[in-house]
């Protein structure tokens, strides 16, 4: 009785984490500079130093979600893209695994009770606001396209402070509930360390 009390608790912990960024006017020099950041089409190239380093960091993560993303040629391209988007956005990727654990539980077709939509729980207003009108939020590399992007607008509005752009993208900010998931997520769970051979 008593563990499935815990399992409850911890259930509705992480449903309750994802929140909803709230609609801020930006400036139009602002507005179009997350515009192209977002538009930018070109086709991905390999975000990483050398194959070696892709090779030990794919295997390292991949292992990791093996439980919530069973279908390993999904996962592979599931964590390419994190890897991608997150380094485009000039991020740290286990960050972003940290934010999409706590925000979705990784689950493509998340939404939240704001309708927060995706692996990391993008509001729709931000289409109108800096996107295209077609961009599908569900769409794996325009959902992490749209979450680096903003998370990184967030971080440079704060002056790189994480616990306060962390606050931001989940609408919760100045609350501490939140960026100490992301960051327990991201340190307990995806925290790396690259071997020496695959840092150069």
């Amino acid at each position: 009785m008593k563990r499935c009390c815990v399992l409850l608790l911890l259930a509705w912990a992480g449903a309750a984490a994802a929140g909803a960024q709230k609609y801020e006017p930006l400036a139009a020099s602002v507005r179009a500079a997350l515009h192209a950041a977002i538009s930018d089409r070109r086709p991905p190239t390999s975000s990483f130093n050398s194959p070696l380093e892709a090779v030990h960091w794919l295997e390292e993560m991949s292992s990791r979600l093996a439980k919530r993303i069973p279908n390993l040629e999904y996962r592979l391209e599931f964590l390419r893209a994190v890897h991608y988007e997150a380094k485009r956005a000039g991020l740290d990727p286990q960050l972003v695994l940290g934010l999409i654990q706590v925000e979705s539980g990784f689950k493509k077709y998340a939404i939240s009770s704001a309708g927060a939509r995706g692996y990391m729980q993008v509001m729709p207003f931000w289409v109108k606001l800096i996107g295209d009108r077609n961009d599908n939020l569900f769409h794996l590399r325009m959902n992490l396209r749209y979450g680096c992007t903003i998370l990184k607008h967030y971080l440079d509005m704060e002056k790189g402070d994480l616990y306060r752009a962390l606050g931001r993208y989940n609408g919760s900010l100045g609350q501490p509930d939140y960026p100490a998931a992301v960051r327990a997520a991201w340190e307990k769970h995806w925290h790396y360390t690259p071997p020496a051979a695959a840092r150069h």
